[in-house]
């Protein structure tokens, strides 16, 4: 397995959809924007990544190959990516959205290996059918002691995918793109704790998932890099539990774990962390089974 993944494109451009080109010439600025929106923190995560596993998350696209010229970057009606919702049993990170993936094993063709691997345990898809395209940076994620390599393909044949294990899984969903960027379904998430800043960033919430922490960070990077972002209400800022209560999710925002319960407080200054709690942790590291 290497340990030093390429980054950036893998094929050659005319292989790659129009509207993906975007963000596959420009993979490093998704890395920016996610290092950005987190500020200091989550550059001093990026420096301490020692003792880290290699883990891996497919982020897979469908849709129309050719770019809709009437749309920001071209992105067609019908692109979908395919998310999956962590059965709610699991011990960490219950209920959350998340791409399919999870860490390295050995004999893995890591980073891609991994992605497809993983992806076909938890979603039943034939891996024969997608176009892997390229690697984004890496993102660590701190609690969960992961070394995290997206791997974006596009999904050329889509096949059929079902939840294949419900202890680990509880929904596969493939969402359509326009809809989850819609400016109604956009907003951000917060969660202070005893006036201290824990945690703030994107979320979407489509076809009835609540998408934060850092599927939705990596979700909105890759929009705003690729162009697709359409303009949406920056200040509409909720309380992360309210939110998940409202939304009628089953997840658990993960921080209970690591910070003592208190009460929300507003503070506008909060920033996103460009690596929030939120990774799937694979069955080798959790022995709540999940990825």
């Amino acid at each position: 397995m290497s340990s030093e993944p390429t980054v950036g494109p893998l094929v050659d451009a005319a292989q790659i959809p129009p509207w993906l080109r975007g963000l596959t010439g420009n993979v490093d600025a998704v890395a920016q924007s996610v290092l950005n929106r987190g500020g200091d923190r989550a550059r001093w995560a990026t420096m301490f990544n020692r003792n880290r596993r290699a883990a891996a998350v497919l982020v897979l696209f469908a849709g129309s190959w050719d770019a809709d010229p009437q749309r920001p970057g071209g992105l067609p009606s019908d692109a979908e990516v395919l998310l999956t919702e962590r059965a709610p049993t699991l011990r960490q990170h219950s209920g959350q959205v998340a791409f399919p993936g999870g860490g390295a094993d050995p004999g893995d063709d890591y980073p891609v290996g991994t992605a497809l691997r993983e992806a076909t345990e938890e979603t039943g898809l034939d891996a024969a059918g997608v176009h892997v395209v390229a690697n984004l940076p890496s993102f660590p994620v701190p609690v969960s002691s992961f070394d995290v390599t997206p791997v974006l393909g596009y999904w050329r044949e889509p096949s059929e995918v079902r939840v294949v294990d419900e202890g680990e899984t509880a929904r596969v969903a493939r969402v359509n793109v326009r809809e989850m960027l819609a400016p109604e379904n956009r907003f951000q998430v917060r969660r202070s704790v005893l006036g201290g800043r824990v945690y703030q960033g994107p979320a979407f919430f489509v076809d009835g998932l609540l998408v934060w922490g850092f599927t939705g960070g990596l979700i909105a990077a890759i929009s705003e890099v690729a162009g697709w972002d359409v303009p949406w209400d920056t200040d509409d800022v909720r309380p992360l539990d309210e939110t998940i209560e409202r939304a009628g999710s089953r997840q658990q925002s993960g921080f209970s774990a690591v910070h003592p319960p208190g009460p929300a407080v507003s503070d506008p200054a909060v920033s996103d962390p460009a690596v929030p709690d939120s990774l799937p942790s694979d069955s080798s590291a959790d022995a709540g089974g999940g990825r």
